[in-house]
């Protein structure tokens, strides 16, 4: 072998090793900074589009998918452009309950002028008796929850001895108050019935961004029906909470809601 071309590998080598050790900490870097998802702190968060406040003087219609929505969450609530209906998510399906009384699978294209979900995992859980109302059922809760300063993402499974739920129907502009909208909303009523009730407990603080105490929303465990939930009376069921200790708020980028008046 010619020594000289010996000479010239060698060379060649070693100027690909002195490469590779200068590269090496920008590939190490580069690796380092991938962005790292913190699943804990994204199970713990509220996440909200826009405000109950907004919602109440009619801005209904937004610019935030459900696509983008079940990103955020597995279990929640909310509402649908114009007003269309009450949604109701459950183990990450997601449902719009019209004033038909039918629960529709949501496409990922409908929009959210309102929701609020989160990734339900329980923290405490216990059985009230059966034969509470919707208040006395609001009781058994407070003692499981450990603060009023905090939010608390609450779900129901068990049999309901009596349900009573609303949907709203679509609206069109010029849009009325919600205030108005409720008093043309459909009622439903379920006897002996198996399902979920999934909701929020939001503290009084916060004021006009969602509602203060207990929002719920019913789901049957056909998942064929529900909505709104105004009253109940319990059979056997189990509660379980989560504590949420974190909110998001994706507010929309509307005209409608960049000019509502929410002073």
């Amino acid at each position: 072998m010619n020594l000289c071309n010996v000479r010239k590998g060698l060379s060649f080598l070693l100027f690909l090793l002195v490469i590779a050790a200068i590269m090496m900490p920008f590939l190490a870097g580069c690796e380092q900074e991938e962005p790292q998802q913190d699943e804990q702190v994204d199970r713990e968060t509220l996440y909200q589009v826009s405000t109950l406040g907004a919602l109440s003087v009619g801005v209904y219609d937004g610019d935030i998918t459900y696509g983008e929505v079940e990103e955020h969450g597995d279990m929640g609530l909310g509402t649908f452009q114009g007003l269309d209906g009450e949604m109701v998510a459950v183990d990450g399906e997601y449902y719009q309950v019209k004033t038909d009384g039918v629960a529709y699978l949501v496409e990922d294209g409908a929009v959210a002028p309102f929701a609020a979900v989160t990734f339900f995992d329980s923290d405490r859980e216990g059985m009230p008796e059966e034969g509470l109302d919707y208040e006395g059922l609001q009781a058994f809760i407070d003692v499981l929850r450990p603060s009023d300063n905090m939010f608390y993402a609450i779900r129901i499974d068990g049999r309901f001895e009596y349900v009573k739920a609303r949907s709203v129907p679509g609206q069109e502009k010029p849009y009325p108050p919600l205030s108005e909208v409720v008093e043309k909303q459909t009622v439903f009523e379920f006897q002996d019935i198996e399902g979920t009730m999934v909701g929020f407990w939001c503290p009084a603080y916060v004021g006009d961004l969602n509602a203060s105490g207990y929002h719920m929303h019913f789901l049957t465990a056909g998942r064929e029906a529900g909505g709104h939930v105004l009253e109940l009376r319990l059979g056997e069921v189990t509660v379980h909470i989560d504590e949420t200790p974190d909110l998001f708020m994706q507010l929309p980028d509307t005209e409608e809601f960049l000019q509502a008046g929410l002073d």
